[in-house]
């Protein structure tokens, strides 16, 4: 995760810089920057000389931003940076006096409330949550959806529902067998028995689809993305729960997949052929695939090297002149 702190005096920029030490002190995988007014010359911090225009253009660039300051200043200064709440960076502030951390904006998805627990506990600073779910002990929708990696299918319905469970009631949760939790319902569909005449629903687009894919040199982004288009539809998946695409290390520059990848919003995985080898008598094989690149499959292996390898496939090898598409299925999984 990808922080940045924020400060406008000398005072919170010593203080920031001490925060930085402590948190990477006590934890890992958090890259931590540290923003003061070059006029303080504050040491081991990225000094600047306009806050405003810093914000503005480095606003996007952090999963969270910590602001040591007043909250006027920080209100004015994001209000106009501020887009959707499934898009915002997580937004904290802290006072000058440490005394207490506040969850600000995108508490659920953007991981504020989240965050804010963490830096009470490690910076010994008292947590204030505003946000209803969380005061009163229950679980919103949107926070289902980030515990399941999963994306929302829409914003509005996921406040209703969550309005439902913050008045006290009752919400049942609907979801595929493979989810480690009570019950089980199949993921094609489901039957709905209620005496009510209008129900608040929403949905969750679990992010645990892999696709691997081979193909030709030279094969075009277009026929790429058709090809996903009719493999998705064959097997009725939507492209909202595909959580990347993986190749082998051959194709790593192959202008038609990496825009295809890019027009999906998709992360590529490259997989080298020294990973594929060690797997490859799993799944049926092509001489004429071996003797061009190596290797006697792609994108079956690709797929479950991609994986979590928890799961199982959806779609062994669809083939469309020149392409081959796999897709794995990672078992969903609560995320604490």
């Amino acid at each position: 995760m990808k922080l940045a702190f924020w400060t406008v005096t000398r005072g919170a920029g010593n203080i920031a810089r001490e925060y930085k030490e402590q948190l990477q002190g006590h934890l890992k995988g958090y890259d931590i920057d540290v923003f003061t007014l070059k006029k303080y010359d504050v040491e081991n911090t990225i000094q600047i000389e306009d806050f405003t225009a810093n914000i503005n253009e480095k606003f996007s660039w952090y999963d969270g931003h910590i602001f040591i300051m007043a909250s006027g200043i920080v209100i004015r200064k994001t209000a106009g940076l501020i887009g959707t709440k499934d898009k915002d960076p997580a937004v904290l502030l802290i006072d000058e006096g440490k005394h207490f951390v506040i969850s600000l904006l995108s508490g659920h998805l953007g991981g504020a409330n989240e965050l804010t627990y963490l830096l009470a506990g490690t910076l010994n600073l008292i947590p204030v949550i505003t946000t209803s779910s969380d005061v009163t002990g229950k679980i919103a929708v949107d926070t289902i959806s980030q515990k399941l990696n999963a994306e929302l299918e829409d914003l509005k319905s996921a406040k209703d529902v969550t309005s439902l469970i913050v008045n006290g009631q009752k919400v049942n949760v609907l979801l595929p067998e493979n989810v480690k939790v009570n019950g089980k319902n199949s993921a094609d569909g489901f039957i709905l028995v209620s005496n009510k005449k209008n129900i608040e629903y929403t949905r969750i687009y679990p992010k645990n689809l892999i696709l691997g894919i081979g193909c030709k040199k030279d094969t075009k982004a277009e026929d790429i993305l058709s090809a996903i288009e009719d493999c998705l539809n064959k097997n009725n998946l939507d492209i909202k729960s595909v959580k990347k695409i993986a190749t082998v290390d051959v194709k790593k520059n192959e202008k038609g997949l990496i825009d295809a990848a890019k027009s999906l919003n998709l992360d590529l995985e490259i997989i080298s052929r020294e990973e594929i080898k060690k797997i490859q008598n799993q799944f049926e094989g092509s001489d004429f695939v071996e003797k061009n690149i190596g290797v006697r499959a792609v994108s079956e292996p690709v797929a479950l090297l991609a994986s979590s390898q928890e799961g199982h496939f959806i779609e062994m090898k669809a083939k469309y002149n020149g392409i081959t598409i796999s897709i794995y299925e990672e078992e969903l999984k609560i995320y604490e």
